[in-house]
């Protein structure tokens, strides 16, 4: 399997550490959705794996070698700022970025037609990308990322400032992409869309990986929680109810917590005894609820220079 690894990497700027021994990985054929509040060591971590910024320890891995100049070659990149030369034309441009990726002049101009095609900009080829809209510019930031056939797809913020058409676009593209066996990892803050389209999600916070998985399994609570909807039964039903706690009651809706095995079944015939039940299953937090929880709790250990230390910004040492 060919996964790009990331195995403790740290990075310091001064006294302010922007990454804490930062691990996980993405597999062959898997789309990672980069989660975390600005600050937390998104960038960071991409610019470590692009080369643009060496780590103090840790390493980069893809098939199971350190990712090198050679490989790094192999990697499609899309930074958060526009990296586009603005008076440049998006079709002279794109061809430009193939042959600097190798590309003969014939395969680049048939690549930047295929994707000025798929990504819907075909008739902006002569335009200057100065004079696109955000969201064309960064169709075309997509098309160069892409322009050279990668191994590896590395996007930062990639969804940032598109329609809900260039959304869908975007998304077929990269599940396109992960269907041929890319890895693809990307950063959002967009997280309706990162439970949809991810097969595993990382939430970052203080420059450490502090819950990693797909969402089903970052949505298993550790105690089980039920939701109970019955018009039947009275205000405070489930209060007696043994192995059970209340979690919310709201008319006729009841969340509870089972702390012991069998105690949602006893929950459901309790609330059968007053009559008909209209619905009754598991709970579990969105992918917004498990962000917000994880961000909010406090942090075990203080990132080095006090957690009042603002991070360094700029093209280099930014940690969003």
């Amino acid at each position: 399997m060919s996964s790009l690894f990331i195995d403790r990497l740290t990075k310091r700027f001064g006294e302010f550490t922007a990454l804490d021994s930062m691990s996980f990985e993405v597999g062959s054929g898997e789309i990672f959705g980069f989660v975390g509040s600005n600050g937390a060591g998104k960038t960071t971590t991409m610019r470590i794996v692009l080369g643009v910024l060496s780590a103090d320890s840790g390493q980069v891995s893809w098939q199971g070698r350190p990712l090198d100049l050679v490989s790094r070659r192999t990697v499609g990149y899309m930074p958060e700022e526009r990296g586009l030369y603005p008076r440049m034309t998006v079709g002279e441009q794109l061809v430009y970025l193939a042959r600097l990726h190798g590309l003969a002049r014939s395969s680049a101009t048939d690549a930047m037609e295929r994707w000025t095609e798929r990504l819907g900009i075909a008739d902006r080829q002569t335009d200057e990308v100065m004079r696109l809209s955000l969201g064309n510019q960064q169709r075309v930031q997509l098309a160069a990322a892409l322009i050279h056939q990668p191994d590896i797809l590395v996007l930062d913020e990639p969804f940032s400032g598109l329609d809900p058409v260039a959304v869908d676009v975007m998304s077929e593209v990269l599940r396109e992409q992960a269907d041929r066996g890319v890895p693809v990892l990307f950063s959002s803050h967009q997280l309706d869309l990162v439970e949809r389209l991810c097969d595993r999600v990382g939430i970052v916070r203080a420059g450490r990986m502090e819950a990693d998985g797909t969402i089903e399994e970052l949505r298993a609570t550790a105690v089980p929680r039920w939701e109970l909807v019955s018009d039947a039964a009275p205000a405070g039903w489930a209060g007696s109810v043994t192995g059970v706690r209340v979690v919310s009651e709201d008319g006729p809706r009841t969340v509870v917590e089972t702390g012991i095995d069998g105690a949602d079944q006893q929950a459901l015939a309790a609330a059968l005894a007053y009559g008909p039940v209209r619905a009754f299953g598991p709970v579990r937090p969105s992918l917004t609820e498990l962000f917000r929880h994880v961000v909010s709790e406090p942090t075990p250990r203080p990132r080095t220079g006090g957690p009042d230390t603002p991070a360094p910004s700029g093209p280099l040492g930014g940690t969003s």
